[in-house]
C-alpha cells in the first residue's frame, strides 16, 4: 500500500499571498466608499439647499416640475448673487455657463470677458435637481484655496544702485508670457472650478497641464485615504472645467482677490 504525501503550504508563498489579498479587500474596501461619496454630497446638498415648506414658504411643490418657473429661479439667483457682489468694491467673477461666457466685473460693471472654448460640468450640477442647484448657486461663490501653474503675483528682486550712473533699467519678461496657465479654485461650498488653456502653444504645455492636474489629484487622493482609513465616506466634489485661451485665463486669475467671489449661471 503506497504512502501518501501530504504537502505544506510554502511560508514564503503565505508571505505573498496574505499582503495581496489584505489589498484587495482595502482596494474593494476603498471603491465602495469612493462609490457612496457622490451621494453623500448629494444629500448633504438636499437637506441645506432643498425645498422646505414652512410658515415663510407657503408655495406648492408640485411647481418644481414646472420648467419655467425653475428657469425663472436660476435666473433670480444669478441676479442675486451678482448683485450681491456687486455690493462690494472688490473685483469678481462671473460665468454665465450657457453662453460660454466668463466676465470680470466691478460694481455690476464688466471690465474684462472672455469666450469659453470648452467646459464639463459635475453631473450632480448639470443633471441634478434643478431647484437645489439654483438654490445653492444664488449665494456668491467664495474662494477658499488655490493652485496655479503661475504666480498670483509676480516678483523681482532687484539690487539698487549704488548711483543714477549704475542704474539701468530692468526688462524682465512675464513667464506667464510662455509657460501654461492653469488654475483650480475650491470654492467653501466645496464646488470646484478649474480653468485651463485651451492652446497648446509650446510642446511641454499638454505634458505640464497632466503634471498639475496629476498633482492635484494626488492631494485629493490623500485625502480620501485619509477619511477611508478613519472609516468616513470621501468627500465628493461636484466641479466645473473651463477652457480659455492663455492671455484670458492669466488675466482672469490674476485680477480675482485670493479670497474672491464668483457668481455661477447654469
Amino acid at each position: 500500500m503506497g504512502t501518501e504525501k501530504m504537502t505544506k503550504p510554502s511560508g514564503i508563498g503565505l508571505i505573498y499571498k496574505i499582503p495581496a489579498i489584505l489589498f484587495l479587500v482595502f482596494m474593494g474596501y476603498y471603491t465602495v466608499m469612493m462609490l457612496l461619496a457622490p451621494a453623500g454630497t448629494l444629500k448633504k446638498m438636499e437637506d441645506e439647499y432643498g425645498f422646505s415648506q414652512d410658515e415663510n414658504n407657503t408655495a406648492d411643490e408640485r411647481i418644481l416640475a414646472d420648467s419655467a418657473y425653475l428657469e425663472l429661479l436660476k435666473e433670480k439667483g444669478f441676479l442675486q448673487s451678482r448683485i450681491a457682489i456687486a455690493e462690494t468694491d472688490s473685483i469678481y467673477l462671473t460665468a454665465d455657463l450657457t453662453d460660454s461666457i466668463v466676465s470680470l466685473e466691478i460694481s455690476g460693471v464688466e471690465v474684462h470677458t472672455a469666450d469659453i472654448r470648452k467646459m464639463k460640468i459635475s453631473r450632480i450640477l448639470k443633471y441634478g435637481n434643478d431647484y437645489i442647484v439654483s438654490t445653492m448657486l444664488s449665494r456668491p461663490l467664495n474662494i477658499a484655496r488655490e493652485y496655479s501653474s503661475i504666480q498670483k503675483e509676480p516678483l523681482m528682486i532687484k539690487m539698487a544702485p549704488r548711483d543714477t550712473s549704475e542704474y539701468v533699467p530692468d526688462i524682465i519678461p512675464d513667464t506667464a508670457d510662455y509657460e501654461p496657465v492653469n488654475f483650480i479654485l475650491e470654492m467653501d461650498n466645496e464646488i470646484v472650478i478649474s480653468v485651463y488653456q485651451e492652446e497648446k502653444l509650446n510642446q511641454g504645455d499638454a505634458m505640464n497641464l497632466f503634471g498639475f492636474d496629476l498633482r492635484y489629484r494626488i492631494k485629493n487622493s490623500i485625502r480620501s485615504l485619509a477619511s477611508v482609513f478613519t472609516l468616513k465616506v470621501p468627500e465628493y466634489h461636484p466641479f466645473i472645467k473651463l477652457r480659455l485661451s492663455r492671455e484670458d485665463a492669466k488675466i482672469i486669475y490674476r485680477a480675482l482677490p485670493r479670497q474672491g467671489q464668483i457668481a455661477v449661471y447654469l
